[in-house]
């Protein structure tokens, strides 16, 4: 991208409140300060029960912004519960046609991962609405070095390796609950040879325990190269036991296991290319 340049902002999972109108308004502005043009779909805002329009007006929205060749991004700025009943109403072949990359992160994690199982394109997991909040500053720094001078500090994170030496594959994941939505659909990912990122907001033992029983169910663990852990904002807040390393460990056998707490919810996020491989050395 460049400075100029048109993007399409949506809201495939839940609808924004009404009370974040201001905010909405917020981030246009400063979209616009730094040097973007946001286009807003018709579809932002909670009409009732969380939904901003039908599953078939939102994904047709998000299909007319792919459509529009002056559009260069799509940002969504929900999450929530409700993307992935668009998926069907989504024009793959479009999409995969298209240069764009959506961006989005929590439930859109459904999309970013039908997008790359379905055409092979890569999305990013980021929430555009960083820009505005506490963390805001050095996230609008690290966002416009990156789209437009192309130094990629918005794609750069610590981490520290639990077990293995590298960890290297193509990304595919993000939110677990919201990943495991795609378990059975043609829009799951191929996961031989990829690292599996996993992260959550909400959540706790139980749950993280549920998930990854699914995933190993699945054979998931048995086909990845390793697992890329962000942050799990409410088990680390409340200071769980067994936290989520220990419980990845216990389905990972020997896989590579890496984490950070700057990919997932946090306002001071990193954002993760899906799609794209990373590699990744235990640092001596």
């Amino acid at each position: 991208m460049k400075k100029g340049d048109k993007i399409g902002i949506v809201c495939c999972s839940n609808g924004q409140p009404q009370t974040a109108r201001q905010q909405i308004q917020i981030l246009k502005e400063t979209l616009i300060e730094l040097g973007l043009v946001p286009v807003f779909s018709k579809y932002i805002f909670d009409k009732g029960a969380g939904f901003s329009g039908s599953a078939k007006e939102r994904a047709e929205s998000l299909m007319e912004f792919y459509k529009d060749t002056e559009i260069k991004a799509i940002f969504d700025i929900s999450g929530g519960d409700i993307a992935n009943e668009i998926l069907p109403y989504l024009d793959f072949k479009v999409i995969g046609n298209s240069k764009k990359q959506f961006w989005g992160y929590s439930d859109l994690t459904t999309i970013l991962n039908a997008i790359y199982a379905q055409t092979g394109n890569t999305s990013v997991l980021y929430q555009i609405r960083n820009l505005i909040y506490d963390n805001g500053e050095k996230q609008q720094k690290d966002f416009t070095a990156t789209i437009f001078e192309k130094n990629n500090s918005l794609f750069s994170f610590p981490y520290e390796f639990v077990q293995g030496e590298t960890l290297q594959g193509s990304v595919i994941g993000g939110n677990i609950r919201c990943f495991l939505k795609l378990a059975g659909t043609p829009y799951f990912p191929e996961v031989e040879g990829k690292v599996l990122l996993l992260e959550a907001w909400g959540g706790g033992v139980p749950q993280m325990t549920t998930y990854l029983s699914q995933l190993q169910q699945m054979g998931v663990f048995e086909k990845v190269s390793g697992i890329l852990l962000g942050a799990f904002t409410k088990m680390e807040e409340a200071g769980c036991v067994p936290d989520m390393v220990e419980l990845v460990k216990r389905y990972a056998g020997e896989l590579p296991v890496v984490k950070t707490g700057k990919i997932g919810h946090g306002t001071d996020a990193k954002g993760i290319i899906i799609g794209k491989e990373i590699f990744l050395v235990r640092q001596k």
